[in-house]
């Protein structure tokens, strides 16, 4: 991300008055290797394909906010490899994190891992460290820190349906688990704030929320979310859920969030209703069967109509609902350019 794209990012998180409608994706492995023309293999092992790859993405949209910028990860793999998850690679598919949790009981022996050592995660960091001169020749920075959330981890730890179980039954045990998990994401979100000064911002993405309802939210969710986003202190907090969000929306400001990134199941204007402007809102475009699925033309129709239909436009970035999934064509990221034109 340039300074520029950065300064339009938080003039809109702040709700300051944009003299056009600004465009942002959230691009990682289910979509920047196979646009770019790498397996998914090689995008996780080689430096130098996830470096060239995201920076082609940057050239070729120049006038598209990518977030977080240059994320380094390693699928849904990158935060459970520290709690010891056996992660599986394939050539060309997502990777796997198996279980760790076999038996509520084990919750009770569980430590936080080490983020510094521990896992993948010292390979993620490194490789931002590597490529950090030529990023920032490039005339971009790193500007966040990323990771999944708590609830999202612990439902490869232990399987959604058992977290989802274990809720009812165990709700103290499942406490633990996520103080654990909390203190581990705290940890991990400071070891990268202090490895990159130009860090301004937070990414968290936990689609797990959008699967409980309001009370087991304010239970198992808000509170440690909440004290991660917090203790980060940062301008940008951007929270992705493309879950359904519906029940746990009109909490997500006071949990810190100011940049929300949802799913489908509410338009732009519901959002913002809901929430009563208090955060700013990036997506409405929907991802599967709109900007990867139609024609550029459509793409383009469908993107004028939902800003005209804007209620407020302030505190908006034009976007899918959700993160850029596989399959979007060039020239449909065009199409969609060319309708905030």
């Amino acid at each position: 991300m340039t300074d520029k794209q950065w300064d339009i990012l938080v003039s809109i998180v702040e709700g300051r008055p944009q003299t056009t409608v600004n465009a942002g994706f959230i691009i990682d492995s289910p979509w920047l290797p196979g646009w770019y023309g790498a397996t998914l293999l090689d995008y996780f092992t080689s430096d130098e394909v996830w470096v060239k790859a995201n920076l082609a993405a940057a050239t070729t949209f120049p006038d598209v906010i990518f977030l977080p910028g240059f994320w380094s990860e390693y699928g849904m793999c990158t935060e459970p490899s520290a709690f010891g998850a056996k992660c599986t690679f394939w050539k060309n598919e997502f990777p796997f994190a198996g279980k760790t949790i076999h038996r509520i009981e084990d919750i009770d022996e569980m430590e936080a891992p080490d983020p510094v050592n521990d896992g993948l995660l010292p390979f993620m960091l490194n490789r931002l460290v590597i490529n950090q001169k030529r990023i920032e020749d490039e005339g971009h920075r790193i500007r966040f820190s990323v990771s999944r959330g708590p609830l999202n981890i612990a439902s490869f730890l232990m399987g959604v349906q058992e977290l989802m179980i274990a809720m009812l039954t165990e709700p103290d045990r499942v406490l633990r688990l996520l103080r654990v998990i909390t203190d581990f994401l705290r940890k991990w979100h400071e070891i990268q704030r202090n490895t990159f000064a130009t860090i301004e911002g937070i990414m968290m993405l936990d689609d797990i929320v959008g699967f409980i309802g309001e009370e087991e939210f304010l239970t198992f969710g808000f509170p440690f979310i909440k004290e991660i986003f917090d203790a980060s202190g940062m301008k940008v907090r951007l929270f992705h859920n493309d879950a359904d969000f519906r029940a746990s929306l009109r909490h997500y400001p006071d949990m810190g969030v100011n940049l929300f990134n949802p799913g489908i199941q509410l338009g732009v204007n519901e959002i913002k209703a809901a929430t009563g402007n208090r955060m700013a809102v990036m997506g409405g475009i929907p991802p599967r069967d709109v900007l990867a699925a139609a024609t550029p033309d459509e793409v383009t129709a469908a993107s004028k109509t939902l800003i005209a239909e804007l209620a407020d436009s302030s505190r908006f970035l034009l976007s899918c609902a959700g993160g850029m999934p596989p399959g979007v064509s060039t020239e449909n990221i065009l199409a969609l350019l060319g309708a905030t034109r």
